[in-house]
């Protein structure tokens, strides 16, 4: 276990205690010495952890305390460097670069070990897939955020075009394509439509009378059921 983790199994353990407990016994809950205990103990408290109590009288996490974001397990970090590191080659381009300001910010505040480990991650992503967006990606995630209708010119594998006004609630990413889920008012049911097929899009000033949610909820119960463009 390193030692970020022994930090935040400690966390967990004080939070599992409503009264001060010695230290003797965090200390056989975690499996350490406890000159190894205090010590730990002392970090959390030099980060900003509101642990009172003394060496002989027992500890305490004062409550409400949120755990602070630099807290990751080795796997957590992992996970947090693979996706920044995806998401920061896709054709959004503001989505890309929120990606890699993200990883920044979040290495500006870990301890040193955490960091280094940041730093050193073998889990690599490859070369993004060539692909070619004809729309502005960012405008499709403010209106899913803010539940507004789009309009477009979309054209189906065939070439045929018709004008859509839908309901965006969420984006699809998949190696070549993205994918705009949504409902659609001439078709009066849910659609996918790829960005690379969708030209002329409007951001329409008016909010689509159903909540994100309910439509995302809605859509995954009909995953199953065929549907055209």
């Amino acid at each position: 276990m390193s030692r970020s983790e022994r930090l935040l199994d400690l966390i967990q353990c004080l939070r599992r205690h409503r009264r001060p407990v010695s230290g003797q016994v965090l200390a056989d809950q975690l499996g350490v010495s406890i000159r190894t205990l205090y010590r730990d103990i002392a970090t959390l408290q030099g980060q900003g952890a509101p642990i009172e109590g003394e060496a002989g009288l027992g500890y305490v996490l004062k409550p409400g305390f949120l755990l602070p974001p630099l807290m990751f397990t080795d796997e957590e970090i992992e996970a947090i460097v693979l996706g920044s590191r995806w998401v920061a080659k896709q054709p959004d381009l503001r989505l890309s670069a929120a990606a890699a300001n993200a990883l920044a910010k979040i290495a500006a505040v870990l301890p040193d070990d955490l960091r280094e480990d940041l730093d050193a991650s073998t889990l690599l992503v490859g070369p993004p897939m060539t692909a070619i967006e004809g729309i502005d990606l960012g405008i499709v995630r403010q209106a899913i955020r803010h539940e507004r209708k789009l309009g477009f010119l979309y054209r189906d594998a065939g070439g045929a075009a018709s004008q859509r006004v839908v309901w965006p609630f969420a984006l699809g990413f998949f190696d070549k394509v993205r994918v705009v889920v949504a409902w659609c008012e001439m078709r009066q049911d849910f659609r996918h439509f790829r960005t690379d097929r969708i030209s002329a899009l409007d951001a329409i000033d008016a909010r689509y009378p159903r909540r994100r949610q309910a439509l995302l909820k809605e859509w995954r119960a009909t995953l199953d059921r065929p549907r055209g463009p």
